[in-house]
C-alpha cells in the first residue's frame, strides 16, 4: 500500500504542475517559507488585471514537492511554466533562456548579473530568471529565555562550542527538551563545515573527498545529539536527504538557539508575535572563520513551456525594480537586485521591533562568509554533497552506523551521483 500511495502522490504532483494546456496559460509552481505566497499572489493578480489575455495559475506546493517531484517532472520534459526553486545549478539544463525574448537583456545583466551563474550551465550567458531573494544561513537566539536563565547571550566572535554550551545552560535552567537545533539539511551545515576548514571542491572542479573540516563539525553534531544538547528528532525522524526545518521548535520556545537562515525572519515574526524577544546571531565561529552560506531561491522559466513569450512577460513584470523592491519589503527578504540594493531605503513592512535588527545582522554577516562557502551556490555538485552529508550523519545519529563508515559512505554517495550524471 505504501508503494501504491507513493506512486499516486508522484502522479498527483506531476498532474498538478504539468505543462500549460493552452496558449496564454502560465502555471507557476511556488513554495513558501513565510508570507511570500500571499505577496506573490497579490502581485500576480495585479499583473493579470493588466494582462487579461494571460491566465496565471499559482500552485502553492510544499517545499518537498519542489525538491523531490519537480526534478522527476523535468526529466520527463514536463513541469510548470515557471518555478521557484533552490536546486538551481544542478537543474540548470532545464531552465528557459529568456535572453533572446527579453525587451532589455542589459537590464537583467546589470541588476541580476552577480547571481546569474548560479542558475545557468557553466560557460553559458543564459538568463533563466532571477533570485527572489538572497539568503544567508545564520542563527537565532530566544533572548527572553536567555534572560530568564540569567545566561549571557554569546558575543560576536563566539565559537560553536560556546554557543551550544550557553544554550545548554539555558535549556537546563528552563527545563527545555534541548539546547539547540539545526535544520536537517546538508546546505545548512555547510557554512559551519567551512568555518572548520572544509573545502568541497577539488582543483579540477570535481567533488573533493570528505576532509578534516567536514569531520570536525560533523563529529560535533553527532556528539551534541548523543549528549542531548541538539534536538535529535529534527534529524532522525526523516530518512534519506529529506529536508526538515526546526523553526516550529524555536517558535514554540522549546529551544533557546536555532541555526537556519535569513528566510526565517518573516516566519518567526508572524508566528512568534510578542511571545518573546529574539535576535539574529550571525554564524558561530570555527577554527577557520565564522561563515554562513549565501544562497536563495530563484524564479526560473522552464524550457518545456508551450508559451515562452507569455512566461517572459510575467518574468519581466516580476523582475521590475519597483516590484522587486515591494516584494522584498513585504516578505522581509534581502533583495538580489543591484538597483534596489544600491538605492537602499528599503522600508521593511513590519511593526515587530525584532525584525529590522535581525535583517541588519544578516546584512553584516554577509561580509563574513569564506571563499570556500561563496564558491558553492554556482557549483553543480553542491546538492550531491549536501545530500550525502545529511543522509549519512542522520544515520550515525540514529545509531545505524559509525562515523568512520559514514565518511566513506559519503564519498561513495557523491561519486555515484557524479557517475550517474555522466
Amino acid at each position: 500500500m505504501k508503494h501504491k500511495a507513493k506512486i499516486l502522490g508522484a502522479l498527483a504532483a506531476t498532474l498538478l504542475a504539468s505543462s500549460a494546456a493552452y496558449a496564454g496559460e502560465v502555471r507557476v509552481m511556488w513554495y513558501s517559507d513565510g508570507v511570500e505566497g500571499e505577496v506573490i499572489k497579490d502581485l500576480l493578480d495585479r499583473f493579470q488585471k493588466e494582462n487579461p489575455d494571460i491566465k496565471i495559475t499559482l500552485d502553492n506546493v510544499a517545499y518537498k514537492v519542489v525538491q523531490e517531484q519537480l526534478p522527476i517532472q523535468l526529466e520527463a520534459g514536463q513541469g510548470p511554466d515557471i518555478a521557484r526553486v533552490t536546486n538551481i545549478k544542478e537543474l540548470a539544463g532545464h531552465w528557459l533562456d529568456m535572453r533572446p525574448m527579453l525587451k532589455d537583456a542589459k537590464y537583467w545583466d546589470d541588476n541580476f548579473g552577480s547571481t546569474l551563474d548560479w542558475m545557468r550551465p557553466d560557460g553559458s550567458d543564459a538568463i533563466p530568471g532571477f533570485m527572489t531573494q538572497l539568503t544567508l544561513t545564520g542563527g537565532f537566539a530566544n533572548k527572553t529565555l536567555f534572560e530568564q536563565a540569567g545566561v549571557a547571550v554569546p558575543g560576536e566572535k563566539a565559537t560553536w562550542d560556546e554557543w551550544v554550551d550557553a544554550a545548554a545552560q539555558v535549556s537546563k535552567s528552563q527545563s527545555l527538551p534541548a539546547a539547540f537545533a539545526i535544520d536537517r539539511s546538508g546546505h545548512r551545515i555547510s557554512g559551519p563545515n567551512v568555518s572548520y576548514g572544509a573545502n568541497y571542491i577539488a582543483a579540477d572542479g570535481s567533488p573533493a573527498k570528505i576532509d578534516d573540516g567536514v569531520k570536525a563539525f560533523g563529529s560535533k553534531l553527532v556528539q551534541w545529539v548523543a549528549d542531548g544538547k541538539m534536538l535529535k528528532e529534527t534529524w532522525v525522524a526523516a530518512a534519506g536527504s529529506t529536508y526538515r526545518a526546526a523553526a516550529d521548535d524555536f517558535i514554540n520556545a522549546q529551544i533557546p538557539f536555532y541555526y537556519s537562515g535569513s528566510w526565517q525572519v518573516a516566519n518567526l515574526s508572524s508566528k512568534i508575535g510578542d511571545g518573546f524577544d529574539w535576535v539574529a546571531t550571525g554564524s558561530p565561529c570555527g577554527s577557520a572563520g565564522c561563515s554562513g552560506l549565501k544562497g536563495g531561491a530563484a524564479l526560473v522559466g522552464i524550457k518545456y513551456t508551450k508559451n515562452p513569450n507569455d512566461v517572459v512577460k510575467v518574468m519581466e513584470y516580476l523582475g521590475r525594480e519597483d516590484i522587486v523592491k515591494e516584494f522584498s519589503e513585504r516578505t522581509l527578504f534581502l533583495p538580489a537586485h543591484k538597483g534596489v540594493v544600491d538605492k537602499g531605503g528599503l522600508k521593511w513592512v513590519s511593526n515587530d521591533k525584532n525584525v529590522a535588527p535581525a535583517l541588519d545582522a544578516f546584512v553584516k554577516s554577509a561580509g563574513q562568509t569564506l571563499p570556500a562557502a561563496d564558491a558553492l551556490p554556482s557549483w553543480k555538485w553542491a546538492n550531491a554533497y549536501y545530500a550525502a552529508l545529511v543522509t549519512r550523519l542522520s544515520q550515525v545519529m540514529a545509531g545505524e552506523m559509525q562515523l568512520d563508515e559514514a565518511w566513506a559512505k559519503m564519498d561513495q554517495d557523491i561519486a555515484d551521483k557524479v557517475a550517474q550524471a555522466k
